[in-house]
C-alpha cells in the first residue's frame, strides 16, 4: 500500500503541476459545451433562439394580405425582409436567404372563397435553399398559422357576408343535403345572423373584431368540423440554387475535411518541433541551407499534403456518395489556398510552441474552436444572428462556405474568389508572424 500510495501521489502532483494541460483539460469541455448549450436553447430564459430570415414578396393589396404581412412580421421567431421577386430569387439562390414567400396578387380573396368551398384554391409559391429543408417546414407552419388566422377572421365578419351567401348557394336542396352538409348549412345560416348583426353594430364602431372572430372560430370548430372546412390555400415549393440537387455529403465532406487537414497542420508544426529538439535543424542550418529555404520548404511540402488530402477526400465523396463538383477551376483553387492556409497554420504553431507537448495541448483547442466556429459540425444557419456575423472573421467558416459554393451550390470560380482570399490572406499573417519569430530565436 505504501508503494502504491506513492505512486499516486507522485502521478497527482505531477499533473497539478501542469498548469497548462490543467486549464485546457478544464477549458476545452466547458467552451464546448457552451457553445452547443447556447445553440439548443441555452437555460431556456429571454429569447435566446436565432431567429429565421423570411423573404417576402408581396404582390396583393387587400386587406387580408396586408393582415397576414404584419402577423408575420409581429412574429418574434421571424425576420422578415420584403424584397421583389426577382431579388428573392437571387438571395435564395445563392445562400443568403433560406426562404422567401410569395403573396400573389388575388391570395386574400380566393383564400376566403375557398374556406369552406375547397375549390380553386389560391397558390403561395415558396422559394428556399435546398440544404434547410428544416427550416423551410417551419416556415409553412407559421404561414399556416397566420393565414388561417386572418382568413377565417375574414370570413365570419360582418364585412364577408356575400361570401357566405355564396357558400349557402352553392350547396344542394336542404332535403338532398348529406349530414356533413346539413351540419355545414346549420353553421352558415348561423354565421349569416352572426354577421349581420355584427355589420349593424360595426356601422357605428371603428374597433377590431377580434373577440368576436374568435368567437365564430369556437364555434365553427364545433358545428363545422365535421362540414367542411379546408386549408384555403397550396404551396407551391421550389429549391433554388445554381448547381445540382442538394446532397448533403458535400456539406458534411467540406466540414470533415477542413477539420482533419487542420489536424495534419497541427502534425506538422509538431514535427519541427521534434527536429529541433533531436537537432535536425541545427545540423541543416550548419550546412549550405538557409533558414528562409527550410521554412519554404516545409510550407511547400505542407501545402501540397493538404491540398492532396482534400482533393482525394473529395475524389471519395464524387464517386461513392454522388457529390458533385460544378465548377473544377474553383475547387482545385479553394484546396489549394486552403492548402496554404494549413501549412502557414503548422508554420505558426512551430514559431510560438515551446515544446511539442505543450503546443500540442494549445494547438488543438485552437483547432477545435476554428472548426466549431466555421460551421463544419453544425451548419452556421443555426448560429444566433450575432455569432453567424462574428464568425466572418474565422478562416474556417470561409473555407466551408468556399467548397459548398463549388459543389452543391454551383457558383463557379467567381463564387469561390472571396473565400480564397480570405484563405490567402490568413496564410500570409500566420506565414509573416512565423518567419518573424523564427529569424527572432535564431538571432539569439
Amino acid at each position: 500500500m505504501t508503494a502504491l500510495i506513492a505512486l499516486v501521489r507522485k502521478d497527482l502532483i505531477l499533473y497539478l503541476k501542469d498548469k497548462r494541460a490543467l486549464m485546457l483539460h478544464l477549458l476545452m469541455p466547458v467552451v464546448l459545451a457552451a457553445f452547443f448549450g447556447s445553440l439548443f436553447g441555452g437555460n431556456g430564459g429571454g429569447d435566446s433562439t436565432s431567429k429565421i430570415d423570411l423573404g417576402l414578396v408581396v404582390q396583393d393589396q387587400s386587406e387580408q394580405s396586408q393582415k397576414i404581412v404584419a402577423g408575420l412580421k409581429a412574429d418574434k421567431v421571424l425576420n422578415v425582409v420584403e424584397l421583389s421577386q426577382d431579388e428573392a430569387q437571387a438571395k435564395v439562390r445563392s445562400g443568403k436567404l433560406p426562404v422567401a414567400v410569395v403573396i400573389p396578387a388575388g391570395f386574400g380573396e380566393q383564400a376566403s372563397a375557398a374556406l369552406f368551398s375547397g375549390r380553386d384554391k389560391p397558390q403561395l409559391p415558396l422559394y428556399y435553399d435546398p440544404s434547410q429543408s428544416t427550416v423551410l417546414a417551419m416556415v409553412k407552419g407559421l404561414l399556416t398559422q397566420q393565414v388561417m388566422q386572418v382568413t377565417s377572421a375574414s370570413v365570419m365578419s360582418g364585412k364577408n357576408s356575400k361570401a357566405t351567401d355564396q357558400y349557402l348557394a352553392e350547396l344542394p336542396a336542404v332535403a338532398s343535403r348529406s349530414p356533413e352538409q346539413a351540419q355545414l348549412g346549420d353553421f352558415l345560416v348561423s354565421l349569416k345572423k352572426f354577421q349581420d348583426q355584427r355589420a349593424a353594430t360595426q356601422a357605428a364602431q371603428t374597433a377590431p373584431v377580434a373577440a368576436g372572430a374568435s368567437a365564430a372560430s369556437a364555434a365553427a370548430d364545433d358545428a363545422a368540423a365535421p362540414g367542411g372546412m379546408t386549408m384555403p390555400y397550396t404551396t407551391q415549393e421550389e429549391a433554388l440554387s445554381s448547381g445540382p440537387k442538394y446532397n448533403g455529403y458535400a456539406h458534411s465532406f467540406a466540414g470533415m475535411g477542413v477539420q482533419f487537414i487542420l489536424f495534419m497542420g497541427i502534425n506538422l508544426g509538431i514535427s519541427i518541433l521534434l527536429e529541433q529538439r533531436q537537432g535536425i535543424w541545427s545540423r541543416l542550418l550548419a550546412a549550405p541551407v538557409s533558414l528562409s529555404t527550410i521554412i519554404l520548404g516545409r510550407a511547400v511540402a505542407g501545402a501540397i499534403i493538404a491540398t492532396g488530402l482534400m482533393v482525394a477526400m473529395f475524389v471519395c465523396a464524387v464517386l461513392i456518395f454522388k457529390v458533385q463538383i460544378t465548377s473544377v477551376p474553383g475547387f482545385i483553387g479553394m484546396a489549394i489556398c486552403f492548402g496554404l492556409m494549413t501549412a502557414a497554420f503548422g508554420l505558426l504553431i512551430a514559431a510560438f510552441g515551446k515544446t511539442p507537448e505543450a503546443a500540442r495541448g494549445i494547438a488543438t483547442f485552437a483547432t477545435l474552436i476554428l472548426v466549431m466556429l466555421g460551421g463544419a459540425w453544425v451548419p452556421s444557419f443555426v448560429f444566433p444572428q450575432w455569432m453567424q456575423t462574428a464568425t466572418l472573421v474565422v478562416p474556417t467558416r470561409w473555407a466551408v462556405d468556399g467548397l459548398d459554393a463549388v459543389t452543391w451550390r454551383g457558383l463557379g470560380l467567381d463564387g469561390a474568389a472571396p473565400a480564397m482570399a480570405v484563405q490567402l490572406g490568413f496564410a500570409a499573417v500566420f506565414g509573416a508572424l512565423a518567419v518573424w519569430k523564427f529569424l527572432k530565436d535564431q538571432r539569439r
